[in-house]
């Protein structure tokens, strides 16, 4: 179950990903590049982690594993990303950040 619920989170925060890059400052933030490139990296190192398991999931976990790796895949690095709390055009309250709390989920399963 561990192993599946690893999968849904980087699922989740895959999705969360694609939903933001069209936001008005989170596609352009610094945070959000971050989180997709260590996004990548921890689905890299999950898939090596876990080859033998991996081989062993149910048809919907494979195609969720298989729609993860596609949505990330599919997902550009905004060109000259920038903190936007720091450039002051984001005005979440201080400490709260989609996309962090979207990566920090992720580091919790």
């Amino acid at each position: 179950m561990e192993l599946l619920n690893h999968l849904r989170a980087v699922h989740y925060l895959a999705g969360v990903l694609a939903n933001q890059q069209y936001d008005l400052f989170c596609g352009r933030c610094s945070a959000w590049n971050n989180t997709l490139n260590n996004a990548r990296e921890a689905l890299k190192q999950f898939e090596a982690d876990h080859a033998a398991e991996l081989c062993d999931l149910s048809p919907e976990a494979a195609a969720l594993l298989t729609a993860t790796r596609s949505r990330l895949a599919g997902l550009a690095n905004a060109a000259e990303p920038a903190g936007q709390k720091k450039a002051g055009n984001c005005k979440l309250p201080e400490g709260v950040c989609f996309v962090k709390a979207s990566r920090a989920l992720l580091e919790k399963v």
